[in-house]
């Protein structure tokens, strides 16, 4: 009987106390149905009150309606102690997503790399790139190539009308670049003095040595002349009769050293003695002369202002213009770059400015390839076309015509810079120089791969990466006919040398630097950005979609589930199975009874919601083997007891012969209505026990059950 009274409360979601059934009780069912009309009211009440409960969940529920319930559906706890629904996980998958957005949109409208970049650019005190601008650690190299004169007997006798030179090289230096006394200044400047020291490097010279003779000519003698030739009558017997006494010659043996790093001899002794502020030094030579950076400072940008124009020059010697030009085109070396850092954040079609002391002006290059050079994005520059002209092609070139004289194409004369010396630039082998040039001088072959001046820079930061300017010094002679030992050289250019600067690469540890500023870095941030853009995106969506659909909506639907939503059409089905006295109430039971069962708890509010015929006709046919064969067994138990069998037994016996346990299931009901107990029939035939709700208000009807007296059971008609 315990067994059945369970299964009876899990039914009903409720408990009752267990009466014992007899015959007595049996023929009194008919007055106990007359208890129909007072429990039938109870009953609708407190449908009425389900029907309030229910009509908040209704078919057409506003969803801003129910939004309350749900948040707290979404944010309380489970009945019972279980597993909390605050969705902790998604919360921080939900604020992780708006993280890596966030992170994505500072990317995509503030570049953090542009700072990084700028930061790194900036020549600040003790900054990355200020120390490697300060004091390179690429290694700079100035190869020198001499033209030696192979016929200077025949020409000097008049048997040759040209001199015919030989090319000799190359005489290597490394050149150890260096930017000293830096003073930083407070207009985004600074100041410094360049120099340029140069160490002989053997191994790299191809077996050429400086001691090597060579027949050479000889600078001072050919300078001078050039100098006195225009000069009085006095000062010209002067200057000829010094040459005679000290016999010198225009072409003379000489060391490859001698020729470039000086030599002495009694011109420049006696200039140095008489004309100080002319000839300072008791010595000459090309390559000498052209690295004195005695007296020179400049200004340089920091970048601090414009990061493109940072290691760009402000000023030289304290003028943005060169003193030994007329006009702002030809005089102007400000954001010119003297070859260790160029214009940054360059476009493909820019051009941009070279200084050198030896090249005596800013030269512009022009772009005219775009490649990767040593890992690295790069375009190629040269020297525009006609560059080294002198007005023939391009007007603006005026301006280097000295004196309004005007050399032949392909050659600037640089008299002012190289002390008044006839010295005149042009590039190697008078390349793309005019025909004049080649007039007088045997033996020299200009060819584009190996007298070109290119430049591989990286156009984002200026970076240098590959460096070869070639320049070639010449002397310019004019008519000097009327001084000694020199009249063959009149109105002659003469080739001494041409130069190369040369930077190969980068050393390993600054490529792989710039390799990681440059390659990786913009591309670790682009990646950044599309990554937290669609790692954001998918979080937001797919915690949007769990708290939606998976949580809110389920939880709604589940609780719905448990609920009609129907309540108006299932009063009216009560009640009309009420006015029919008749209803859907007995059902066979089988579902096992067990003593686990009673430790299960049942919400007793959503049970109590459904009706009860359907509930008793749902779990009916899991409970009809248990009962039946309960009720054998306690049918010959009652027959036994005889002289009790049409007696009622009293609620007081009946609850000695109950067991305890059931007594604490009765203290639930006090919230309902209804009323049900448990009544046993004796049949002619058979002992049998059945259940009935005495408080339903339904009556039995004939017409949708049978009795089936072979299992002693009521069985619904279909």
């Amino acid at each position: 009987m315990k067994e059945l009274v369970q299964i009876w409360n899990r039914v009903t979601g409720k408990q009752y106390s267990s009466v014992n059934s007899n015959d007595k009780e049996l023929r009194d069912l008919s007055n106990n149905r007359l208890r129909r009309d007072i429990d039938t009211s109870t009953f609708e009440a407190n449908l009425s009150e389900c029907e309030g409960l229910n009509s908040k969940f209704s078919d057409d529920l506003d969803f801003s309606e129910g939004k309350e319930e749900i948040i707290n559906r979404l944010f309380t706890n489970r009945r019972n102690g279980q597993k909390t629904r605050k969705p902790k996980c998604l919360f921080i998958l939900f604020l992780l997503g708006f993280i890596s957005l966030g992170v994505a949109f500072v990317i995509l409208f503030l570049h953090p790399y542009d700072v990084l970049f700028r930061w790194k650019v900036v020549l600040s005190d003790g900054g990355e790139i200020f120390e490697s601008w300060r004091k390179p650690e690429v290694k700079l190299y100035c190869r020198v190539y001499l033209f030696n004169v192979t016929n200077a007997e025949e020409y000097m006798s008049g048997q040759d009308t040209k001199i015919k030179v030989k090319e000799i090289g190359p005489f290597v230096y490394r050149e150890a670049l260096e930017h000293s006394n830096v003073t930083f200044n407070e207009n985004g400047t600074l100041s410094t003095i360049p120099l340029h020291p140069l160490i002989w490097e053997e191994e790299l010279s191809e077996g050429n040595k400086e001691d090597d003779i060579l027949y050479l000519p000889h600078i001072a003698l050919l300078s001078i002349a050039n100098v006195v030739s225009q000069q009085s009558f006095m000062t010209r017997f002067g200057l000829n009769n010094l040459i005679g006494l000290t016999n010198s010659q225009p072409l003379m043996k000489m060391t490859a050293r001698e020729f470039m790093m000086g030599f002495k001899s009694e011109l420049m002794t006696l200039g140095n003695t008489f004309m100080p502020s002319w000839i300072y030094f008791d010595k000459l030579g090309l390559i000498d002369r052209m690295y004195d950076f005695n007296g020179d400072f400049e200004t340089i940008f920091t970048g601090e202002n414009d990061i493109s124009r940072s290691g760009l020059i402000d000023t030289y010697r304290g003028s943005t213009d060169l003193p030994q030009w007329d006009g702002k085109y030809c005089s102007n070396v400000q954001n010119a770059s003297d070859g260790t850092k160029f214009q940054g954040a360059v476009s493909r079609n820019e051009t941009v400015l070279f200084y050198r002391k030896s090249l005596c002006r800013a030269a512009p290059l022009i772009p005219v390839e775009e490649s990767i050079k040593n890992g690295m994005k790069a375009y190629k520059y040269v020297f525009p076309e006609h560059m080294l002209d002198n007005g023939k092609y391009n007007e603006k070139n005026k301006c280097f015509c000295r004196h309004g004289k005007c050399l032949p194409e392909g050659l600037i004369d640089v008299t002012d810079c190289y002390y008044g010396f006839p010295i005149a630039l042009s590039y190697p082998h008078f390349y793309k120089g005019d025909d004049v040039l080649f007039s007088k001088v045997e033996g020299l072959t200009p060819n584009k791969e190996q007298h070109e001046t290119r430049f591989w820079v990286q156009p984002d930061a200026g970076l240098p990466l590959d460096v070869s300017s070639k320049f070639q010094i010449n002397m310019a002679l004019g008519d000097i006919s009327n001084i000694r030992h020199v009249e063959k050289f009149s109105n002659l250019y003469l080739p001494l040398l041409w130069f190369d600067i040369r930077m190969y690469t980068l050393p390993p540890n600054l490529e792989l630097k710039f390799k990681l500023y440059l390659n990786i870095l913009p591309v670790v941030e682009q990646c950044w950005m599309y990554i937290s853009f669609i790692a954001g995106t998918i979080l937001i969506l797919i915690t949007t979609y769990i708290l939606t659909f998976k949580i809110m909506f389920k939880s709604y639907a589940k609780k719905n589930q448990n609920i009609n939503f129907r309540p108006r059409l299932w009063v009216e089905r009560e009640r009309k199975n009420n006015g029919n006295s008749k209803g859907d109430i007995y059902t066979p039971c089988e579902v096992p009874l067990s003593d686990t069962d009673s430790d299960q708890t049942y919400d007793t509010k959503s049970t109590f919601l459904k009706t009860q015929s359907d509930k008793i006709k749902e779990l009916g046919h899991r409970l009809g083997d248990k009962v039946h064969k309960f009720e054998l067994t306690h049918s010959k138990h009652n027959k036994k007891q005889s002289d009790r069998k049409n007696s009622l037994i009293t609620p007081e016996e009946s609850q000695d012969e109950t067991n305890e346990a059931f007594k604490s299931d009765s203290s639930e009901s006090d919230s309902y209505t209804n009323r049900y107990r448990e009544v046993k029939q004796s049949d002619s035939e058979d002992d049998c026990k059945y259940l009935e709700v005495l408080d339903d208000g339904a009556e039995f009807d004939d017409k949708n059950y049978r009795r089936d007296r072979k299992n002693e059971m009521f069985v619904h008609i279909e």
